[in-house]
């Protein structure tokens, strides 16, 4: 494995450490956006360029922000008042340790019954885009129009909310 492989691994474990430990809810998101990057380029470093790009293009172009703006919009930016990580991050550690050793167990249980590799598919990323841009289209343009009007409306619902005396 090479060096780069490494260095991305350990900046997206980082990333996600620092999403659940963290305490403010603005950085855990920045956190999470920094995971997801590492994703993004770890598929990019197995030469896996759509996976890669659209990782970049709906999870740190659109997810990741809009979670940014819905938390920016809907509270405010106090700052933690006893230390920067959670309470609970050990009860948290120890139910990851658990989820991740029973799928760790599951995926080397599954390795001997898998079938024998296949050819690759030689669909490239052109080949997606024209799929996408062609027979695809009217379905990627609901959704773009649904992630708009989703938009909109947390925005609305938070200005009423914000308008409201306390």
């Amino acid at each position: 494995m090479s060096p780069i492989f490494y260095v991305l691994a350990v900046l997206t474990v980082a990333g996600g450490l620092a999403a659940v430990l963290l305490k403010n809810t603005v950085h855990c998101a920045l956190a999470l956006t920094v995971a997801f990057a590492g994703l993004a380029l770890l598929f990019l470093n197995l030469d896996a360029q759509f996976v890669g790009f659209a990782q970049i293009l709906i999870y740190i172009g659109a997810v990741a922000i809009l979670v940014v703006f819905a938390i920016l919009l809907t509270r405010g930016t106090e700052t933690p008042q006893a230390g920067v990580f959670s309470r609970s991050w050990f009860v948290g550690l120890v139910i990851a340790a658990g989820v991740f050793s029973v799928l760790g167990w599951a995926v080397l249980q599954s390795a001997r019954v898998l079938p024998q590799p296949s050819a690759i598919p030689s669909v490239t990323v052109h080949d997606i885009g024209v799929a996408l841009l062609g027979r695809y289209v009217l379905p990627l343009e609901i959704v773009a129009l649904l992630l708009t009007s989703a938009t909109i409306g947390a925005v609305i619902v938070a200005m009423h909310e914000k308008g409201r005396p306390q």
